[in-house]
Protein backbone atom coordinates (compact mmCIF):
# COMPACT_ATOMS: atom_id res chain seq x y z
CA UNK A 1 0.00 0.00 0.00
CA UNK A 2 1.27 3.34 -1.35
CA UNK A 3 1.52 5.92 1.80
CA UNK A 4 3.27 9.07 2.80
CA UNK A 5 5.85 8.23 4.55
CA UNK A 6 7.38 11.31 5.59
CA UNK A 7 4.18 12.23 7.00
CA UNK A 8 4.06 8.71 8.96
CA UNK A 9 7.59 9.65 10.45
CA UNK A 10 6.14 13.03 11.75
CA UNK A 11 3.01 12.07 12.81
CA UNK A 12 5.80 9.22 14.52
CA UNK A 13 7.86 12.15 16.16
CA UNK A 14 5.01 14.18 17.12
CA UNK A 15 2.33 11.42 19.15
CA UNK A 16 3.16 11.33 22.60
CA UNK A 17 2.85 7.54 22.75
CA UNK A 18 4.99 5.71 20.14
CA UNK A 19 4.57 2.20 18.77
CA UNK A 20 8.12 0.48 19.04
CA UNK A 21 9.95 -0.46 16.08
CA UNK A 22 12.25 -3.83 16.44
CA UNK A 23 13.97 -5.22 13.78
CA UNK A 24 11.59 -8.39 14.18
CA UNK A 25 11.56 -11.36 11.76
CA UNK A 26 13.18 -14.75 12.03
CA UNK A 27 11.66 -15.81 15.19
CA UNK A 28 8.78 -16.41 13.53
CA UNK A 29 10.74 -19.78 12.93
CA UNK A 30 9.35 -20.92 16.22
CA UNK A 31 5.66 -20.12 15.90
CA UNK A 32 6.11 -21.72 12.05
CA UNK A 33 7.48 -24.82 13.13
CA UNK A 34 10.03 -24.31 10.38
CA UNK A 35 14.13 -23.74 9.85
CA UNK A 36 15.59 -20.92 9.05
CA UNK A 37 17.27 -22.74 6.19
CA UNK A 38 13.54 -23.35 4.85
CA UNK A 39 12.22 -19.95 5.66
CA UNK A 40 15.33 -18.11 3.40
CA UNK A 41 14.56 -20.00 0.40
CA UNK A 42 10.76 -19.39 0.49
CA UNK A 43 9.28 -16.33 -0.37
CA UNK A 44 5.55 -17.36 0.73
CA UNK A 45 7.24 -18.63 3.90
CA UNK A 46 8.41 -15.28 4.86
CA UNK A 47 5.19 -13.76 3.64
CA UNK A 48 3.47 -15.62 6.22
CA UNK A 49 6.30 -14.86 8.92
CA UNK A 50 6.23 -11.44 8.46
CA UNK A 51 2.22 -11.43 8.83
CA UNK A 52 2.40 -14.12 12.33
CA UNK A 53 4.48 -10.75 13.45
CA UNK A 54 2.18 -8.19 12.39
CA UNK A 55 -0.54 -9.94 13.99
CA UNK A 56 1.29 -10.75 16.90
CA UNK A 57 2.87 -7.15 17.86
CA UNK A 58 1.70 -3.90 17.81
CA UNK A 59 4.91 -2.71 15.91
CA UNK A 60 4.25 0.71 13.70
CA UNK A 61 5.80 -1.20 11.00
CA UNK A 62 6.75 -4.67 9.58
CA UNK A 63 10.17 -5.92 8.56
CA UNK A 64 11.42 -7.81 6.31
CA UNK A 65 14.16 -10.91 6.88
CA UNK A 66 17.62 -8.77 7.89
CA UNK A 67 19.43 -11.64 5.86
CA UNK A 68 22.82 -10.15 4.45
CA UNK A 69 24.28 -12.84 2.72
CA UNK A 70 21.67 -12.42 -0.19
CA UNK A 71 23.41 -9.53 -2.19
CA UNK A 72 27.22 -11.15 -1.76
CA UNK A 73 25.53 -14.65 -2.76
CA UNK A 74 24.20 -12.58 -5.81
CA UNK A 75 27.89 -11.74 -7.05
CA UNK A 76 29.26 -14.91 -6.16
CA UNK A 77 30.05 -15.43 -2.57
CA UNK A 78 29.38 -19.14 -1.05
CA UNK A 79 27.07 -18.70 1.50
CA UNK A 80 27.01 -21.15 4.40
CA UNK A 81 22.83 -21.84 5.73
CA UNK A 82 21.96 -23.03 8.88
CA UNK A 83 18.79 -24.71 10.28
CA UNK A 84 18.46 -22.40 13.14
CA UNK A 85 20.97 -18.94 12.23
CA UNK A 86 21.21 -16.30 10.02
CA UNK A 87 22.95 -17.75 6.64
CA UNK A 88 26.71 -16.25 6.98
CA UNK A 89 29.25 -15.29 3.75
CA UNK A 90 32.05 -17.89 3.60
CA UNK A 91 35.72 -16.30 2.31
CA UNK A 92 36.42 -13.55 -0.10
CA UNK A 93 35.98 -13.52 -3.87
CA UNK A 94 38.28 -10.17 -4.42
CA UNK A 95 41.39 -9.99 -3.39
CA UNK A 96 43.60 -7.82 -5.89
CA UNK A 97 43.11 -4.98 -7.96
CA UNK A 98 42.29 -7.09 -11.43
CA UNK A 99 39.58 -9.13 -9.40
CA UNK A 100 37.61 -5.91 -8.40
CA UNK A 101 38.20 -4.51 -11.89
CA UNK A 102 36.50 -8.01 -13.51
CA UNK A 103 33.58 -8.39 -10.45
CA UNK A 104 30.50 -8.03 -13.09
CA UNK A 105 27.40 -6.45 -11.36
CA UNK A 106 24.82 -8.85 -10.92
CA UNK A 107 21.24 -8.39 -11.88
CA UNK A 108 18.50 -7.95 -9.69
CA UNK A 109 16.77 -11.33 -9.14
CA UNK A 110 20.20 -13.11 -9.62
CA UNK A 111 20.63 -15.50 -6.51
CA UNK A 112 17.91 -14.89 -3.74
CA UNK A 113 16.88 -11.49 -4.10
CA UNK A 114 14.23 -12.02 -6.48
CA UNK A 115 12.81 -14.68 -4.04
CA UNK A 116 13.08 -11.57 -1.45
CA UNK A 117 11.67 -9.41 -3.67
CA UNK A 118 8.53 -11.43 -4.47
CA UNK A 119 7.81 -12.16 -0.22
CA UNK A 120 7.57 -8.36 0.27
CA UNK A 121 5.08 -8.31 -2.42
CA UNK A 122 3.39 -11.38 -1.25
CA UNK A 123 3.71 -9.73 1.95
CA UNK A 124 2.14 -6.52 1.03
CA UNK A 125 -1.22 -8.16 0.23
CA UNK A 126 -0.88 -9.71 3.79
CA UNK A 127 -0.32 -6.59 5.83
CA UNK A 128 -2.48 -3.44 5.10
CA UNK A 129 -1.98 -2.07 8.53
CA UNK A 130 1.21 -0.59 8.69
CA UNK A 131 4.26 -0.02 6.96
CA UNK A 132 6.58 -2.33 5.27
CA UNK A 133 9.80 -2.14 4.75
CA UNK A 134 12.84 -3.89 3.14
CA UNK A 135 15.96 -5.21 4.55
CA UNK A 136 19.42 -4.71 2.50
CA UNK A 137 23.01 -4.05 3.50
CA UNK A 138 25.24 -0.96 3.09
CA UNK A 139 27.39 -0.75 0.48
CA UNK A 140 30.60 -0.86 2.73
CA UNK A 141 29.04 -3.88 4.70
CA UNK A 142 28.46 -5.80 1.31
CA UNK A 143 32.15 -4.62 0.13
CA UNK A 144 33.53 -6.25 3.05
CA UNK A 145 31.67 -9.66 2.85
CA UNK A 146 33.52 -9.88 -1.18
CA UNK A 147 36.81 -8.48 0.29
CA UNK A 148 37.01 -10.00 3.47
CA UNK A 149 36.44 -7.77 6.60
CA UNK A 150 39.86 -7.77 8.04
CA UNK A 151 41.52 -7.63 4.49
CA UNK A 152 38.82 -4.25 3.90
CA UNK A 153 40.46 -2.36 6.73
CA UNK A 154 43.62 -2.73 5.52
CA UNK A 155 42.86 -2.02 2.17
CA UNK A 156 41.30 0.76 3.20
CA UNK A 157 44.73 2.48 3.93
CA UNK A 158 46.64 0.05 1.41
CA UNK A 159 44.65 0.03 -1.79
CA UNK A 160 42.03 2.80 -1.25
CA UNK A 161 41.38 2.81 -5.04
CA UNK A 162 40.80 -0.86 -5.28
CA UNK A 163 38.17 -0.50 -2.66
CA UNK A 164 36.42 2.11 -4.26
CA UNK A 165 36.11 0.22 -7.29
CA UNK A 166 34.03 -2.53 -5.01
CA UNK A 167 32.09 -0.02 -3.57
CA UNK A 168 30.93 1.70 -6.94
CA UNK A 169 29.76 -1.98 -7.97
CA UNK A 170 28.20 -2.92 -5.24
CA UNK A 171 26.17 0.60 -4.85
CA UNK A 172 24.65 0.20 -8.35
CA UNK A 173 23.54 -3.36 -7.37
CA UNK A 174 22.18 -2.07 -3.77
CA UNK A 175 20.54 0.94 -5.82
CA UNK A 176 18.92 -1.86 -8.38
CA UNK A 177 17.77 -3.34 -5.78
CA UNK A 178 16.00 -0.68 -3.85
CA UNK A 179 14.54 0.22 -6.86
CA UNK A 180 12.99 -3.12 -7.47
CA UNK A 181 11.79 -3.49 -3.69
CA UNK A 182 9.67 0.03 -4.46
CA UNK A 183 8.27 -0.85 -7.92
CA UNK A 184 7.36 -3.91 -5.92
CA UNK A 185 5.09 -1.63 -3.33
CA UNK A 186 7.51 -1.40 -0.04
CA UNK A 187 7.07 1.70 1.73
CA UNK A 188 11.04 1.85 2.61
CA UNK A 189 14.37 0.13 2.89
CA UNK A 190 16.26 -0.39 6.57
CA UNK A 191 19.76 -0.34 5.00
CA UNK A 192 22.31 -2.38 7.50
CA UNK A 193 25.92 -1.04 7.51
CA UNK A 194 27.38 -2.62 10.46
CA UNK A 195 31.00 -3.44 9.71
CA UNK A 196 30.98 0.93 8.35
CA UNK A 197 30.55 0.68 12.92
CA UNK A 198 34.24 -0.74 12.73
CA UNK A 199 35.57 2.79 10.92
CA UNK A 200 37.06 5.28 12.14
CA UNK A 201 35.18 8.94 11.46
CA UNK A 202 37.54 10.25 8.46
CA UNK A 203 37.47 6.74 7.38
CA UNK A 204 33.31 6.44 7.39
CA UNK A 205 33.03 9.97 5.52
CA UNK A 206 35.33 8.26 2.53
CA UNK A 207 34.21 4.75 2.51
CA UNK A 208 30.53 4.31 3.22
CA UNK A 209 28.71 7.97 4.01
CA UNK A 210 28.97 8.64 0.03
CA UNK A 211 27.55 5.59 -1.35
CA UNK A 212 24.98 4.94 1.53
CA UNK A 213 23.96 8.65 0.09
CA UNK A 214 23.91 7.45 -4.00
CA UNK A 215 21.23 4.74 -2.94
CA UNK A 216 19.50 7.50 -0.28
CA UNK A 217 19.36 9.92 -3.27
CA UNK A 218 18.58 6.82 -6.32
CA UNK A 219 15.32 6.02 -4.30
CA UNK A 220 13.89 8.04 -1.19
CA UNK A 221 11.44 9.78 -1.36
CA UNK A 222 7.86 10.90 -0.12
CA UNK A 223 6.81 7.79 -0.44
CA UNK A 224 9.77 5.42 0.10
CA UNK A 225 11.84 6.21 3.01
CA UNK A 226 15.57 4.45 3.81
CA UNK A 227 16.48 3.96 7.40
CA UNK A 228 19.91 3.92 8.22
CA UNK A 229 21.48 1.19 10.55
CA UNK A 230 24.49 0.83 12.11
CA UNK A 231 25.19 -1.57 15.53
CA UNK A 232 29.01 -0.39 15.42
CA UNK A 233 30.42 1.04 18.79
CA UNK A 234 31.60 4.07 16.91
CA UNK A 235 28.74 5.46 15.74
CA UNK A 236 28.50 8.78 18.07
CA UNK A 237 32.47 9.31 16.89
CA UNK A 238 31.05 9.20 13.04
CA UNK A 239 27.46 10.68 13.37
CA UNK A 240 28.12 14.20 11.56
CA UNK A 241 29.28 11.90 8.62
CA UNK A 242 26.27 9.19 9.30
CA UNK A 243 23.73 11.89 9.37
CA UNK A 244 25.44 13.19 5.44
CA UNK A 245 23.90 9.78 4.41
CA UNK A 246 20.05 12.20 4.25
CA UNK A 247 18.63 8.52 5.38
CA UNK A 248 15.42 9.62 6.92
CA UNK A 249 15.58 8.02 9.88
CA UNK A 250 18.43 6.48 11.63
CA UNK A 251 18.47 3.28 13.65
CA UNK A 252 21.37 2.37 16.36
CA UNK A 253 22.68 -0.84 18.58
CA UNK A 254 23.38 -1.39 21.98
CA UNK A 255 26.93 -1.59 21.82
CA UNK A 256 26.32 2.77 22.51
CA UNK A 257 24.34 4.59 25.45
CA UNK A 258 21.16 5.88 23.34
CA UNK A 259 21.10 8.91 25.70
CA UNK A 260 24.45 10.02 24.79
CA UNK A 261 23.70 9.91 20.69
CA UNK A 262 20.35 11.70 20.59
CA UNK A 263 22.05 15.15 21.48
CA UNK A 264 23.62 14.51 18.24
CA UNK A 265 20.21 13.82 16.01
CA UNK A 266 17.94 16.53 14.62
CA UNK A 267 15.04 17.02 16.50
CA UNK A 268 12.78 16.65 13.68
CA UNK A 269 14.81 13.67 12.50
CA UNK A 270 13.28 9.75 13.84
CA UNK A 271 16.06 7.68 15.72
CA UNK A 272 15.25 4.02 16.64
CA UNK A 273 17.18 1.73 19.19
CA UNK A 274 18.52 0.10 21.15
CA UNK A 275 17.63 -2.87 23.50
CA UNK A 276 20.30 -5.47 23.49
CA UNK A 277 18.97 -8.47 20.57
CA UNK A 278 21.46 -11.52 22.13
CA UNK A 279 21.57 -10.59 25.27
CA UNK A 280 18.22 -9.97 26.18
CA UNK A 281 15.32 -11.08 22.88
CA UNK A 282 17.80 -14.37 23.03
CA UNK A 283 18.93 -15.04 26.19
CA UNK A 284 17.39 -12.63 28.73
CA UNK A 285 13.94 -13.46 30.83
CA UNK A 286 11.66 -11.54 30.43
CA UNK A 287 11.54 -9.83 34.06
CA UNK A 288 15.45 -8.81 32.50
CA UNK A 289 13.85 -7.37 29.37
CA UNK A 290 11.14 -5.62 30.76
CA UNK A 291 13.86 -3.68 32.96
CA UNK A 292 16.25 -3.20 30.13
CA UNK A 293 13.26 -1.69 27.84
CA UNK A 294 12.31 0.61 30.73
CA UNK A 295 15.85 1.47 31.12
CA UNK A 296 15.90 2.78 27.84
CA UNK A 297 12.80 4.40 27.31
CA UNK A 298 13.24 6.64 30.79
CA UNK A 299 16.74 7.73 29.37
CA UNK A 300 15.31 8.50 25.76
CA UNK A 301 11.84 9.20 25.53
CA UNK A 302 11.66 12.83 26.65
CA UNK A 303 13.22 12.92 23.38
CA UNK A 304 10.09 13.58 20.75
CA UNK A 305 11.96 11.95 18.55
CA UNK A 306 13.17 8.68 19.83
CA UNK A 307 11.59 5.45 19.18
CA UNK A 308 12.02 2.19 21.24
CA UNK A 309 13.56 -0.91 19.28
CA UNK A 310 15.94 -3.93 19.49
CA UNK A 311 19.39 -3.07 19.58
CA UNK A 312 19.78 -4.82 15.74
CA UNK A 313 17.91 -7.42 14.36
CA UNK A 314 16.34 -9.68 16.48
CA UNK A 315 18.23 -13.55 15.97
CA UNK A 316 15.79 -16.61 15.24
CA UNK A 317 16.22 -18.03 18.76
CA UNK A 318 14.63 -15.12 20.98
CA UNK A 319 11.78 -16.34 22.80
CA UNK A 320 8.59 -15.11 22.41
CA UNK A 321 8.16 -15.15 25.74
CA UNK A 322 10.82 -12.22 25.89
CA UNK A 323 9.89 -10.57 22.70
CA UNK A 324 6.12 -10.01 23.89
CA UNK A 325 7.63 -9.00 27.70
CA UNK A 326 9.18 -6.08 25.58
CA UNK A 327 6.05 -5.09 23.92
CA UNK A 328 4.23 -5.45 27.35
CA UNK A 329 7.29 -3.26 29.06
CA UNK A 330 6.54 -0.27 26.08
CA UNK A 331 2.97 -0.20 26.47
CA UNK A 332 3.63 -0.26 30.46
CA UNK A 333 6.11 2.79 29.84
CA UNK A 334 3.04 5.08 28.37
CA UNK A 335 0.52 4.11 30.32
CA UNK A 336 2.35 5.78 33.27
CA UNK A 337 2.91 8.63 31.60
Amino acid sequence: MKRNMKKWLEDIRLSPVKKAMPILSFPAVSLMGISVSQLINDSGLQAQAMKLVADRTDSAASVSLMDLSVEAECFGSEIRVFEDEVPTVIGSIVRDTDAAEALKVPPVGSGRSGLYISSIEKALELITDRPVFAGVIGPFSLAARLLDVTEIMMDCYDDPDMVHTVLAKVTEFTCNYCRAYKEAGANGVCIAEPVAGLLSPALNEEFSAPYVKQIVDAVQDESFIVIYHNCGDNVIRMIDSILTTGSAAYHFGNSIDMAEMLPHIPADTVVMGNVDPAGQFKNGTPQSIREATLSVMEKCCSSPNFVISSGCDIPPKASWENIDAFFGAVSEFYAEK
